[in-house]
């Protein structure tokens, strides 16, 4: 059973910073994409930034320069390094990976920005 395991949400003010890791384990396929998407409260998930085998990214626009989408494929992990946080950054932050035929998702880690 594949396993995803999150790490790095918490708590930080505004214009702050944070690093998410997602490792990914126990998979007996080909990582493909691996991504971040964000779900805040009362709204629908939407992708935050997704990073190819080869190292292609694309983010959000409402990210674009703020956030660095990254990954070790030697260690099956990905990053995400998370600067000039806003307010409404705030949301649980889930990690996706890609095969040729599934896709798997952590279990979320909480980011909440406020003062």
């Amino acid at each position: 059973q594949v396993q995803l395991v999150e790490s790095g949400g918490g708590l930080v003010q505004p214009g702050g910073s944070l690093r998410l890791s997602c490792e990914v384990s126990r998979n007996s396929f080909r990582i493909l994409t691996m991504g971040w998407y964000r779900q805040a409260p009362g709204k629908q998930r939407e992708l935050v930034a997704r990073i190819t085998g080869g190292g292609s990214t694309n983010y959000a626009d409402s990210v674009k320069g703020r956030f660095t989408i990254s990954r070790d494929n030697a260690k099956n992990t990905a990053y995400l390094q998370m600067n000039s946080l806003k307010s409404e950054d705030t949301a649980v932050y889930y990690c996706n990976v890609q095969s040729f035929t599934n896709q798997y998702w952590g279990q979320g880690t909480p980011v909440t920005v406020s003062t």
